[in-house]
């Protein structure tokens, strides 16, 4: 079992990490207000691990909210689905609100927590590998709109985040793959040194080697407890967590959240801002063919739909959050292992990257 802390000006929550841990009822007891728990799962964890849940909650009232699978359904319809069961159910400002499953479930009941009642407790239990790395940690609650992914939500931190390394046994290999996407990243923004180890350890973590699992989600948790603890709510360092995800939000948001895993659209994501950093001078040509290089060994896509226009991907770029008065500005890399945040944005470039879905299928 390994702890890491997220630490922020108000308060200080732990990411608890290991197999086994979903299991300990002690990391739940602490962070329980009332006797009141509503779980908030999908139709595919649920049968999987919510008796184990259940029996690490006990001593509790709990009621458990099912939503279908999928990122199509991370709508204002489920949340306000989940609302109606809260209140239905009788809960009250002493609830606390378990998200058990993936980024979907854990963004969502996320944006419930923050706003039911003007806000309750919130645990989370991340079962796939790009939760535990990524959307667990740090805040970020919302659910999409059809103009664009993420578009309506809050920050809201957890009480604590309850990794459980147990759950990749059933994660689909496809899920698994995606959430190396997230991983990766993290080498790319913040540390060489761990680029080079995932490079290294590419088939022990596909092949979900627990050393090398454990090593890969806790440096992942730490570069990102790290950047939040520094900017909470995203006014400045902790815009490089985006690395890739402008790119990669547009083309979920145009492909109607169906075709790509979020982890697959970021890995896309990232070969377009590789792409983007080296024809604006900022990188050198082998290292985006190094990133390229390394997401394909993990089985992620790294080619731009080629049915997706410029003109729609720049259009659905410009509905992303990191817009401000009407400038895009986007996550660039100097060097793999730092990348900086820049507004400035030659326009011809863009265009260039965009229309240059042949070429980063290449090599």
């Amino acid at each position: 079992m390994r702890r890491i802390d997220v630490q922020l000006d108000e308060r200080t929550y732990p990411i608890h990490i290991g197999a086994g841990c979903m299991s300990d009822e002690h990391l739940f007891k602490p962070h329980l207000t009332g006797n009141q728990v509503a779980v908030i799962s999908n139709e595919t964890v649920a049968p999987l691990y919510l008796d184990e849940l259940l029996k690490a909650l006990g001593g509790v009232s709990v009621d458990v909210f099912t939503l279908p699978d999928g990122e199509q359904h991370k709508t204002l319809d489920s949340y306000a689905a989940i609302m109606d069961f809260l209140l239905a159910k009788r809960h009250n400002r002493s609830t606390t609100l378990v998200a058990l499953g993936g980024g979907v479930v854990g963004d969502i009941a996320g944006f419930v927590a923050a706003t039911f009642q003007r806000g309750v407790g919130f645990i989370q239990v991340p079962t796939t590998l790009l939760a535990q790395v990524d959307s667990a940690v740090g805040g970020k609650t919302a659910v999409n709109h059809p103009a664009g992914k993420n578009m309506i939500g809050a920050f809201y931190q957890p009480r604590c985040v309850i990794a459980d390394s147990s759950v990749f046994a059933t994660l689909p290999e496809r899920e698994y793959r995606a959430g190396f996407a997230e991983v990766l990243k993290y080498g790319v923004i913040a540390d060489l040194e761990f680029f080079d180890w995932i490079e290294q350890a590419a088939d022990r973590l596909l092949n979900k080697d627990p050393d090398a699992l454990a090593r890969a989600v806790g440096r992942s948790c730490e570069i990102k407890a790290d950047v939040v603890a520094s900017d909470e709510r995203e006014v400045g360092l902790r815009a490089i967590l985006n690395f890739g995800h402008t790119f990669g939000h547009a083309i979920e948001t145009l492909t109607n959240y169906r075709t790509y895993l979020h982890g697959e659209a970021v890995a896309i994501g990232m070969v377009m801002a590789a792409d983007l950093s080296v024809r604006m001078g900022f990188l050198a040509l082998s290292a985006a063919q190094r990133i390229k290089t390394v997401l394909r060994s993990f089985g992620l896509p790294v080619c731009p739909p080629p049915e997706l226009s410029d003109d729609a991907m720049h259009q659905a770029m410009g509905m992303d959050k990191k817009v401000v008065d009407g400038k895009l500005r986007l996550v660039l890399a100097e060097a793999i292992g730092r990348v900086i945040v820049s507004e400035e944005i030659d326009s011809s470039a863009l265009r260039s990257t965009l229309n240059a879905a042949d070429t980063l299928c290449d090599g």
